[in-house]
């Protein structure tokens, strides 16, 4: 079964960086958009950035842009999500998320069919 495992979360001061990690498993790495999203407290969970399966395409949030990269290597099964220029509002869990259809894109914010345990991020000084 497909398994995404992340890690990399913790706590930065504002302004610091951080790269989230989520190692992937359990059918063909390279057949599959991949994405993140967060949740803080009381918020719903929001999409933060998208790569498509042969990492030639990106798309993000407004709220990061320019601040995160997303990014991934397909002989390793792995995204990553490099997160610069840190804000408090950044803070809340991260998950890593799978679309459930083969090399499938559209709309790169929604429609995934699996999803990781998460990462913590806090931004505090």
């Amino acid at each position: 079964q497909v398994q995404l495992v992340e890690s990399g979360g913790g706590l930065v001061q504002p302004g610091g960086s951080l790269r989230l990690s989520c190692a992937a498993s359990g059918r063909t790495f390279s057949d599959y958009s991949m994405a993140w999203f967060r949740k803080a407290p009381g918020k719903e969970r929001e999409f933060v950035a998208a790569i498509n399966w042969e990492g030639r395409r990106t798309y993000y949030a407004d709220s990061v842009k320019g601040r995160f990269t997303i990014s991934r290597d397909n002989a390793k099964n792995t995204v990553w999500l490099q997160m610069n220029s840190l804000k408090p509002v950044d803070a809340a869990v991260y998950y890593c998320a799978q679309k459930g259809s083969r090399m499938y894109w559209l709309p790169p914010s929604r429609d995934y069919g699996y999803w990781g345990q998460g990462t913590q991020v806090t931004v505090s000084s």
